[in-house]
């Protein structure tokens, strides 16, 4: 990654965070060294992992991949969640999670709600 890239993807990052310390009222950890073999995501907010995003010559590619990324960084991190913050030019952020990534979101609130 370049410099310039690099620069931008950690100011992505801290916007991602303090978009969801303000949705959240906690205050969220961004993470370091994502690359690793041993990855653990980009940001944690309790129980998830969230992996950003900004590819702007590319979005429909961040949508694919990244979720993939995140789940393995949830694996890696040993928590229950994960989410992908996914940069869209013009639009904003968008959440972008694989099916049972979402499973087991609504699986934990239908508990919540119902427990």
């Amino acid at each position: 990654m370049t410099n310039n890239a690099k620069a931008k993807g950690d100011a992505r990052e801290r916007e991602a965070a303090a978009l969801i310390s303000d949705l959240t009222g906690e205050r969220v950890k961004r993470l370091l060294g994502a690359g690793r073999k041993d990855d653990v995501g980009d940001i944690r907010v309790g129980d998830s992992v969230i992996q950003v995003a900004d590819w702007p010559s590319d979005p429909l590619r961040a949508v694919w991949e990244k979720p993939l990324g995140a789940e393995q960084q949830r694996i890696n991190a040993g928590v229950g969640y994960a989410a992908s913050f996914i940069w869209l030019p013009r639009r904003g952020f968008r959440v972008v999670m694989t099916p049972e990534q979402w499973n087991a979101y609504h699986f934990a609130t239908t508990e919540t709600r119902n427990g």
